[in-house]
């Protein structure tokens, strides 16, 4: 017969039961010091009386386990591993063999069969730095965290782009859109997918980029709010947020808005990832992509708030969201009723006087999508038509722009002048009721 293999604890009972055998000591004194039952004691001691000390140890030492994987399954899991999820964690290869591939294994033994083989090394662990925790908001839309994730999220099959990242702060629900760079335009775009979703945030916490914040203190633009423009020292986005009635939170270090940078380093880990296995390589069908994404992530990740009120408001059918998620500026017409912007060159086009136009400031609201909204003092949409595209602006002065623009604005009037007076010959003067003839477009 083999020795029998015993651990310490198992050996130190040993005493124990000899002096119950020797009825030195009472069964209830036993069961307190080994933390068992009284019954479990007597069970014991009965074995003990009739199998001696080998009683005492365990029945299942060195046997082999009925659930034991067979190295034969482990082999195929580190194959398969190998070929497609050389570079996933434990964690998501796991997840993904079981989804993917329906390997019913635990997350332990992957890991554990990765690291064996050398696919995975454990990270070191490093030295918290402890940081004072903040509790979550307790209600559904209560505040709404914003943040920019520039990467490689092509892995070189594209150029590197940005990823826009919302999350909840009670729910932990993430809403995320690519674009090329990080700009206010983009965070319109996504705010407004999200308010046509949820509905209007209470507050928004971001960090201190000049998209979200002033930080030039020699910037104009930081005088207080005047009557003519009570919106005066903020960005485009602090702008919209104001007019929307959301607060503007601005964050002191990357920790106090920890729970969206956390998601970023997921995002380059996993999403990264799934994108290469769906063959992904371009802003536009990543996009597309998300939202199914996006509602398998939400479904592992989100949280239950504490409080069951929904603290989003509800949009205003008189809230055009077009006319304010967009970058707007003020322009002052010239006495042509043309104004310039971006290297190109716009004429208001109208019906009535054109004296009541002249010198008057406009808003020209610029969206996402490229498109452009001209409204005048009384905040009237205006029509215009596009003049000519300026190919370099740094080399043209003010006179020299304004005789071109005079030059291509007496053809066309001229022109016009000739198709409502076919009997005419010549063209000697113009007058303001042919100057401001509609234009037919852009020359």
């Amino acid at each position: 017969m083999g020795d029998i293999v015993m651990s310490n604890k198992e050996v130190n009972q040993i005493e124990l039961f000899e002096k119950l055998v020797r009825k030195e000591i009472k069964q209830k004194k036993v069961a307190s010091i080994l933390g068992l039952s009284i019954r479990q004691i007597q069970r014991k001691l009965k074995r003990y009386r009739s199998g001696g000390a080998k009683s005492l140890a365990h029945k299942t030492r060195g046997k082999v386990s009925k659930r034991k994987i067979s190295q034969e399954k482990l082999d195929q899991v580190i194959i398969l591993i190998r070929d497609k999820y050389w570079d996933f964690g434990p964690t998501l290869a796991h997840e993904k063999l079981d989804e993917n591939h329906g390997f019913e294994i635990s997350l332990s033994s992957v890991r554990q069969e990765m690291v064996r083989t050398g696919i995975w090394k454990p990270k070191r662990r490093r030295k918290a730095h402890v940081h004072q925790s903040r509790e979550r908001r307790a209600c559904l839309g209560e505040l709404v965290q914003l943040d920019g994730s520039p990467h490689d999220w092509f892995e070189g099959r594209a150029p590197k782009c940005n990823l826009n990242v919302s999350v909840d702060d009670a729910t932990n629900t993430f809403s995320v859109k690519f674009s090329k760079t990080e700009t206010a335009q983009d965070y319109f775009q996504l705010l407004e997918e999200y308010i046509n979703t949820h509905g209007i945030p209470l507050a928004i916490y971001a960090d201190k980029h000049s998209i979200f914040r002033v930080n030039n203190p020699g910037n104009l633009d930081l005088k207080k709010p005047s009557k003519h423009n009570k919106y005066e020292g903020l960005t485009q986005f602090g702008r919209a947020c104001k007019e929307l009635n959301i607060e503007l939170i601005f964050a002191n270090t990357a920790q106090a808005k920890g729970r969206v940078e956390k998601v970023n380093y997921t995002f380059q880990d996993r999403l990264v990832k799934e994108m290469r296995l769906e063959g992904i390589s371009n802003i536009f069908d990543a996009n597309k992509f998300l939202p199914k994404y996006m509602k398998q992530f939400n479904k592992k990740f989100s949280k239950e708030p504490r409080s069951g009120v929904d603290m989003h408001r509800k949009l205003n059918e008189n809230i055009d969201l077009s006319n304010i998620l967009c970058v707007k500026e003020t322009r002052t017409i010239s006495k042509n009723l043309t104004f310039q912007q971006n290297n190109i060159v716009f004429q208001i086009k109208t019906k009535r006087s054109a004296f009541t136009l002249r010198k008057t400031s406009v808003t020209i609201c610029e969206r996402y999508d490229g498109s452009i909204k001209i409204f005048d003092y009384n905040k009237k949409l205006l029509e215009y038509a596009t003049i000519k595209l300026l190919p370099n602006t740094k080399t043209t002065n003010s006179k020299q722009l304004n005789a071109k623009l005079d030059a291509i604005l007496i053809k066309e009037a001229e022109q016009n002048y000739k198709k409502r007076n076919p009997w005419e010959s010549s063209f000697d003067e113009l007058t303001e009721d042919n100057y401001f003839y509609k234009p037919s477009g852009a020359v």
